[in-house]
């Protein structure tokens, strides 16, 4: 077996799922990371290292980086459920949280976490990826305003979110692998100023950190392997360093072996885009030029999520519950005046650039990222909402953290999860969401107008309808989880009374048989208008199933 079969590539999570779609704080920077590592070296025995407990972490975040409670508990509960992905470790922990009574009870429920600390610093790192470069700004390649440009969906990489292109991950760590290294170095193989020698050894144990961010195959083989496997096949030992007497690499050889092996990921966007199924899920809509895409991997394997990407479905309703999107990554681009349904259990989601238009999701496990959108509503239970550049967009949510408000929103409102679908309580199991606790109302300003609450309300309950899924399934589920906060239902009790109320009046009112005729056309008539006025007749229309030819495709 030849070393140079090896094949690696940078995971897509941790940067996906796990970087924050924001600038990071100024004091997560690779110098303050270096004195954390060996802050937290020197203090094995507190509990810094090899397993940094939230107590530690928190006083190190707190009173050394200066980040306020919140980040901090933000950043730790980011990469701790980014690593947890077992459901019912996922229902124990909301258990166990919903159950604290107190804050001190809930700081002593978390003080039972601990994390990888090397991975965590690697963690901290990757926050780098979306840092706003002056140098950049100024030559024209980015600059920080509230609407950026979105990822090209012709996987060309003009895009600015970098979370999603796996072209700008591979960049990253190609660029920054040397530090990213460094940090992981014992201290006596650095030098004064935290700096790796020709000399230097880096430690198995730092090599399977690093699996956090690398995996790879052998020999084009559909198995994939973490980076500290592949690290040890006797094969690789020649170009990467490893001694079996000291059980670890040497600096230069390791760093040389990963830069040559390292490509683009296969499993990525660009590959989704370039060489993924394409999926006939919407149709062509007459009198419009444009066309609706959507594609999916084509080559899954058991350890790598699957990615969906579907862009410009215009003026239609989508519906799909399919095992294409159970545990995917979706990205939702450039819809408009649409509402889709994707009602399976999903991983994440991300809903960039689209407007006046409704997505009703399955649970998604990790988050939902809604960016630059116009007047959307999203109905969803996920474990985390993060908004970036929104104006006019309503959330209808069921959620264990606290929504994230970043910078450049306008007019958020948010709302109770208010709907329900036969297999919603089974797909929320498999995702690991509980209804409680739930913190819908709560959101978290990570934004530059952090002090200005004006950006967020809470939707008047007076403004406030439940949501019909209108679609049959098999399940259990028939009502909403979790129930309504109590100043919604009653608005919904009230509101339902008034009817009661109007029929019982309409009922004893005496009408004759030609009277009744005559007043259920001015009714109809006034509804039809009310249809039309709301936009509601277009989602009605899109609802009537579509000729035997151009029906959706099963995906």
């Amino acid at each position: 077996m030849a070393a140079a079969s090896v094949r690696l590539w940078v995971k897509t999570e941790p940067f996906l799922v796990g970087a924050l779609p924001a600038p990071p704080p100024a004091r997560l920077s690779p110098h303050y990371l270096r004195k954390m590592v060996a802050y937290a070296r020197a203090r094995a025995a507190e509990g810094c290292f090899p397993r940094l407990w939230w107590p530690r972490w928190r006083h190190i975040a707190c009173g050394k980086l200066q980040l306020g409670r919140g980040l901090a508990w933000l950043y730790f509960e980011l990469f701790h459920s980014l690593l947890r992905r077992d459901p019912p470790r996922r229902l124990e922990w909301a258990e166990a949280e919903a159950a604290c009574a107190s804050a001190d009870e809930l700081e002593q429920e978390r003080s039972k976490l601990s994390v990888d600390t090397l991975q965590f610093l690697l963690f901290l790192y990757v926050q780098q990826v979306n840092k706003v470069s002056l140098r950049t700004s100024l030559i024209g390649e980015e600059w920080p305003s509230p609407r950026t440009k979105s990822p090209s969906l012709t996987g060309k990489s003009t895009s600015e979110n970098k979370n999603w292109n796996d072209q700008d991950h591979h960049a990253f760590v190609q660029s920054h692998l040397s530090d990213m290294l460094e940090l992981l170095l014992e201290p006596e193989q650095l030098t004064a100023s935290s700096h790796a020698t020709h000399s230097s050894l880096v430690s198995y144990e730092a090599v399977c950190a690093l699996s956090f961010l690398i995996e790879g195959t052998v020999n084009k083989s559909m198995m994939v392997h973490p980076l500290h496997e592949l690290a040890l096949w006797q094969p690789c030992h020649g170009q990467n360093g490893y001694s079996k007497v000291s059980k670890a690499f040497s600096f230069p050889k390791l760093e040389s072996w990963l830069r040559s092996c390292l490509m683009t990921n296969p499993f990525g966007m660009t590959a989704c885009l370039k060489s993924g199924k394409k999926l006939a899920w919407a149709q062509q809509v007459e009198g419009t030029t444009r066309r609706a895409k959507i594609a999916c991997n084509t080559c899954v394997v058991p350890e790598v999520f699957p990615m969906v990407i579907m862009s410009q479905v215009y003026k239609q309703t989508l519906a799909k519950s399919s095992d294409t999107l159970v545990g995917a990554h979706v990205r939702i681009h450039r819809c408009n005046e649409s509402f889709i349904y994707l009602l399976s259990p999903l991983r994440s989601v991300t809903i960039e650039k689209c407007r006046n238009s409704t997505f009703i999701l399955g649970p998604v496990q990790a988050s939902v990222h809604v960016h630059s959108c116009d007047n959307v509503k999203v109905i969803v239970v996920c474990h985390r909402l993060c908004l970036s550049s929104t104006a006019g967009c309503t959330f209808y949510i069921l959620t264990p953290t606290q929504p994230l408000i970043l910078s450049g929103n306008q007019a958020v409102s948010l709302a109770p999860f208010h709907t329900h679908y036969p297999m919603l309580e089974d797909h929320m199991a498999q995702v690991g969401l509980a209804t409680l606790p739930n913190y819908w109302d709560s959101p978290m300003l990570v934004c530059k107008e952090s002090s200005d609450t004006s950006v967020f309300r809470l939707l008047p309950p007076s403004d406030f309808y439940t949501f019909v899924i209108p679609f049959e399934m098999e399940g259990d589920t028939t009502e909403t989880p979790g129930g309504l906060p109590h100043a919604y239902q009653k608005a919904l009790s009230q509101r339902e009374q008034k009817v009661q109320i109007w029929q019982k009046t309409v009922k004893e009112a005496g009408l004759t048989k030609d009277q009744r005729k005559q007043f259920q056309m001015l009714v109809e008539n006034k509804f039809y208008e009310w249809l039309v006025q709301t936009g509601n007749r277009q989602q009605l229309d899109s609802l009537v199933p579509p000729a035997v030819g151009s029906k959706q495709a099963a995906g």
